[in-house]
């Protein structure tokens, strides 16, 4: 990786701590036809004619490169396509405004340790969005961009080698006049599982897959011993998970715990 790009992600709030961790995981794309997914991406952007401020980009998390981007990110942003080409995440990072790079770098961990998580038919469904302050070039105007994500491509062992950026230029700065996010993905058991960040569900996001699992038992009105029964697992192992929910949820008891699971449940 260049040296550089390296500093760059760990003055940033610790970008490295999940983008070069991820780009370490051991990726297996034996049988995928790699090429294919990117001439795909070709005629998609051809298709949809380019229209004027929106860019198409993949990151390849096994270098931090571009595997493909749109040409029009130049007139759009005013950085030369070259620069994409050479530096990558570098390119990616270097366009932010700086004030957007905590709140992202947060985000991006949210949805990195996530990943880890869920399962592979839950990954095929996960699609994120966010808008964010990038700076031109030339002109240094700040610009607003709504981005929606998705894994593009998810290897063998369940990583993501490809993500999939569709990003459109705002006329105008959005309603919430700064960074904003939120992710989706239906579950195993058919649950529509939204999270964002100004809604108090997305506290749901700090629990462990058992403790989802757990916490959606709670909310169906099974107690411990019932809960214990249905895993197969101790009484007491579960209400160490108990508690470890009310305390990441911030809820002083159970009744707090249930309207925050059910207004997660409910979006």
């Amino acid at each position: 990786m260049d040296g550089f790009l390296e500093d760059q992600l760990r003055e940033q709030n610790k970008f490295s701590d999940f983008f070069i961790e991820w780009k370490e995981r051991e990726f297996n794309t034996e049988d995928i036809d790699e090429d294919k997914l990117l001439k795909d991406l070709e005629v998609i952007s051809q298709n949809m004619g380019m229209k004027e401020g929106i860019i198409i980009g993949c990151i390849d998390y096994r270098d931090l490169s571009l595997a493909f981007f749109t040409d029009n990110v130049e007139d759009i942003i005013g950085y030369p396509s070259s620069f994409f080409r050479k530096k990558g995440m570098e390119a990616v990072l270097t366009m932010l405004h700086p004030d957007d790079v905590p709140e992202l770098a947060k985000f991006q961990k949210i949805v990195f340790d996530l990943l880890q998580e869920i399962s592979r038919e839950e990954m095929d469904t996960f699609q994120f969005s966010y808008t964010v302050r990038w700076v031109h070039f030339k002109t240094k105007e700040v610009k607003w961009f709504a981005c929606k994500v998705r894994p593009y491509l998810i290897d063998k062992n369940k990583n993501v080698v490809f993500d999939l950026h569709i990003v459109v230029l705002l006329a105008n700065p959005p309603q919430v006049n700064n960074f904003d996010w939120s992710y989706s993905y239906t579950s195993d058991n058919g649950d529509k599982i939204h999270v964002s960040k100004r809604d108090p569900s997305t506290q749901s996001s700090k629990l462990t897959r058992k403790e989802r699992m757990i916490a959606n038992m709670i909310l169906d009105g099974l107690n411990s011993q019932e809960i214990a029964n249905e895993l197969n697992i101790a009484k007491n192992t579960v209400n160490t998970h108990r508690k470890n929910i009310l305390k990441k949820l911030n809820a002083k008891n159970t009744v707090e715990l249930m309207k925050i699971l059910l207004a997660s449940r409910m979006n």
